[in-house]
């Protein structure tokens, strides 16, 4: 797929759903492959095999009020990212991130972790690779998936540079107290975090963001929280065609990824959190956040 597909493909398709002759707008995407070997950044392209109709009184109601997808429970994320383990390295990240800028995201905004670092749901470890070892003095990597923490150590015995900073593998339910009454509060001075929000769902998230808030160290002792994160378009015809299609991402191929979370006020709301830093790629699909929490 073309590079400038990231900027006008899903512009262009929302164009020719609302300017029909009729009321009715209708899409047909085709798959060409089976949904389990697609990126979760793929699924963004390839929605379904389905037929997808929105009227324009629907795409209306969808910018006032945005319907958000199903997400996965614990028990669920736990079950279906072990199965996804072994592959997921093929399966979300590779050429698609690096054209979509992500690869480089996680180099400029992970490489400024530091001190003592939790990462939650560090999956296979996609960006262990993104830290500077100088700079680190623990790392504890969290996930809900046994698989994917099996996966991670893999990938940490892999890294020369990490070799001689202590890491800690903890299976743990970011959504739930459990990192706090884990770890107990300002124990970290940064806290990470990549893509997780989406799979959690608006709930989960705002859950996790609490849990970041307690442990991650204050603003005067130099804490921080790095975020990037799938959220809901900053174009708003991009963001309503998200909502419409939230539910079917999520599981044509989203690995349960609610992809249309407006993460900037999930933060925003979260009450004593401050976004002291933002970036947008793919016209918002994707942003990266560098957070603090006011003493």
């Amino acid at each position: 797929m073309p590079r400038k597909w990231r900027d006008v493909s899903l512009l262009l398709l929302l164009w020719n759903l609302i300017f029909k002759i009729n009321d009715t707008a209708t899409v047909v995407v085709c798959l060409k492959q089976s949904t389990a070997s697609k990126t979760r950044r793929k699924a963004l392209q390839d929605i379904s095999k389905t037929v997808v109709s929105i009227s324009s009184a629907t795409l209306i109601a969808l910018e006032t009020n945005p319907l958000p997808g199903h997400a996965l429970t614990p028990q669920e994320a736990s079950k279906a990212y072990d199965s996804y383990a072994a592959s997921y390295d093929e399966l979300d990240g590779g050429k698609a991130a690096d054209i979509l800028g992500l690869d480089q995201a996680r180099s400029n905004l992970f490489g400024r972790a530091s001190g003592a670092v939790l990462e939650i749901g560090v999956g296979t470890g996609l960006n262990l690779e993104k830290y500077d070892p100088s700079k680190l003095e623990s790392l504890t990597l969290v996930d809900v998936s046994q698989g994917m923490l099996g996966e991670a150590k893999k990938r940490v015995q892999s890294i020369p540079g990490l070799q001689q900073i202590p890491v800690k593998f903890i299976q743990a339910d970011a959504t739930s107290s459990e990192l706090v009454e884990r770890f107990g509060a300002n124990s970290f001075d940064t806290v990470v975090d990549s893509f997780s929000f989406c799979v959690m769902g608006t709930q989960g998230a705002k859950n996790c963001l609490e849990q970041m808030k307690q442990v991650v160290k204050t603003k005067p002792n130099n804490g921080q929280i790095l975020l990037l994160e799938n959220t809901r378009s900053s174009n708003p015809l991009l963001g309503i065609y998200q909502d419409a299609t939230a539910e079917t991402v999520a599981s044509a191929g989203g690995k349960g990824c609610v992809y249309n979370q407006d993460v900037t006020k999930m933060i925003q709301a979260s009450g004593g959190i401050e976004i002291v830093e933002e970036n947008s790629f793919v016209n918002g699909f994707f942003r990266s956040y560098l957070c603090r929490v006011s003493s």
